[in-house]
C-alpha cells in the first residue's frame, strides 16, 4: 500500500508544470499610477462646530470649504468651491452651497434642462384656472363652519 501512495505522489510532482509559480498577491496600489503631491492642507476646527477647509493638489485640484452649525436643529451649513482641468484642458470650478435646501452648485459646465419646447396650451392653462376655483369655493364653504342642521345618514 505504501509503495502506491509513493507512485501516486512521485507521478504528481513529475507531471506539474516546470518553473510554475504562484501569482503574486495583489498589491493594494498599482505603481504605474503618478503620485500627485498634496501642496496644501489647512484644516481649522473651531470648538463651536465652526470650519474651513483648502487643500490643493499638485495636478490643479483645488477645494476650498467653510461650514458652521447655523442650520436648523443645529445643522452644519457648508460653502465653498472647487476647481480642477477636465481631460480636453478646460478649467472647471464649482461653486456650492449645502444648507436645508440641500447640495446647490453653481457651475458654468453644469449641465442645464432645456428650455420648454412649446407654450402651455390654453385648455390646460382653463383647466388650472377652474381647479383653483373650485378650491377657492371648497375653502369658503369649510370656512362657514357646520351647517347647523343635521339630518341622519341615508
Amino acid at each position: 500500500m505504501m509503495l502506491i501512495v509513493l507512485a501516486l505522489l512521485a507521478t504528481g510532482v513529475t507531471a506539474a508544470p516546470q518553473g510554475y509559480s504562484a501569482p503574486a498577491a495583489p498589491t493594494r496600489y498599482d505603481d504605474s499610477r503618478e503620485v500627485v503631491p498634496i501642496l496644501k492642507d489647512d484644516r481649522v476646527h473651531e470648538e463651536d462646530g465652526r470650519y474651513n477647509l483648502e487643500v490643493e493638489t499638485g495636478n490643479g485640484i483645488s477645494l476650498s470649504q467653510s461650514g458652521s452649525p447655523s442650520g436648523p436643529d443645529g445643522s452644519v451649513v457648508k460653502a465653498g468651491q472647487y476647481s480642477y482641468t477636465a481631460p480636453d484642458g478646460t478649467s472647471v470650478v464649482v461653486k456650492f452651497v449645502a444648507d436645508e435646501n440641500g447640495y446647490q452648485p453653481e457651475s458654468n459646465h453644469l449641465p442645464v434642462a432645456p428650455v420648454f419646447p412649446h407654450p402651455i396650451p390654453q385648455f390646460v392653462l382653463d383647466q388650472i384656472a377652474f381647479a383653483a376655483e373650485e378650491d377657492a369655493a371648497r375653502a369658503r364653504s369649510e370656512s362657514r363652519g357646520p351647517s347647523g342642521s343635521y339630518s341622519a345618514p341615508q
